[in-house]
């Protein structure tokens, strides 16, 4: 268990010592043991007995015996020991296993990124869920895309407007590939989030209206793509080629930002006089 310069086994012992150290005894309303504590924090066995598990499993685990705990072990461990939800993460890291989903998916842009969106005008700029929905938006990506505001919030999602929205069917000119790279982040969030009925209900519809999502969805592609050129086709623009880029914020991680930016001065031009305000 050995990965670069970091031995697995010994930094997940040692995680799982440091944590269990920390722990007042006292916030766990334990018995109270004749024999003093020459450690401070919970016993091997107090863990044991809170995560569910053997205290011989503990013991071999905080012993760097190149055991791979389980999931559901990791998970209780993390109950058992109070993490926070970066230390969750880390200790999940270190067992190999992927983290189950704690938080709801958002539903909704926190002010400080919602402001960030309109900080980046005249840049078009939009901020996602991990199923696509559109959380935020600025002005310039209205004028790029359509008019945001006027469709109702189960219509805001931007898989369901590049398929079945009338002004967005013939906008990419590379069509299947937009799609196909959506496809890709939508197949790798099922995936993440099988519990989120809202994703499944998005996927059931586009595969039932839409021979092209059909398609590709069943081809279950995986290739991710956060950054490149779309060429569209804008009703008053033309045909203008645009580079965009889609960053992750460090404490959202299933939230998207995408932006875009014109890839040649002729598409920097197109998309200024699109983004500039009717009066300006």
């Amino acid at each position: 268990m050995i990965t670069g310069t970091v031995d697995v086994a010994q930094e997940l012992a040692a995680f799982l010592r440091t944590r269990r150290e920390r722990l007042d005894p006292r916030d766990f309303g334990l018995p109270a043991r004749r024999q003093a504590r020459r450690t401070p924090g919970l016993r091997r066995e107090e863990v044991a007995e809170l995560a569910g598990i053997s205290v011989d499993y503990v013991v071999r685990l905080e012993q760097a015996r190149g055991l791979r705990p389980s999931a559901d072990v990791v998970e209780s461990l993390a109950r058992a020991l109070r993490l926070a939800p970066d230390e969750r993460a880390y200790l999940f890291g270190l067992a190999g296993q992927r983290p189950r989903t704690v938080d709801k998916p958002a539903t909704t842009a926190a002010p400080p990124l919602a402001q960030l969106v309109a900080d980046l005008a005249p840049l078009p700029a939009m901020l996602m869920n991990h199923r696509y929905d559109i959380l935020a938006w600025n002005t310039e990506i209205e004028r790029l895309l359509v008019d945001f505001a006027t469709l109702p919030p189960s219509r805001r999602n931007a898989m369901w407007l590049c398929l079945l929205h009338p002004r967005m069917r013939d906008f990419y000119v590379d069509r299947e590939r937009v799609v196909r790279e959506g496809i890709a982040h939508l197949r790798a969030a099922w995936a993440a989030h099988p519990e989120d009925e809202a994703l499944t209900d998005l996927i059931a519809e586009c595969t039932a209206h839409d021979e092209e999502f059909a398609r590709l969805w069943a081809e279950r592609t995986v290739k991710l793509n956060g950054r490149g050129l779309k060429e569209v086709r804008h009703p008053d623009a033309g045909v203008l080629t645009l580079q965009f880029e889609t960053l992750t914020p460090v404490q959202d991680p299933d939230l998207r930002l995408l932006i875009y930016r014109g890839a040649d001065d002729a598409s920097r031009s197109a998309l200024a006089r699109v983004c500039r305000p009717p009066d300006a």
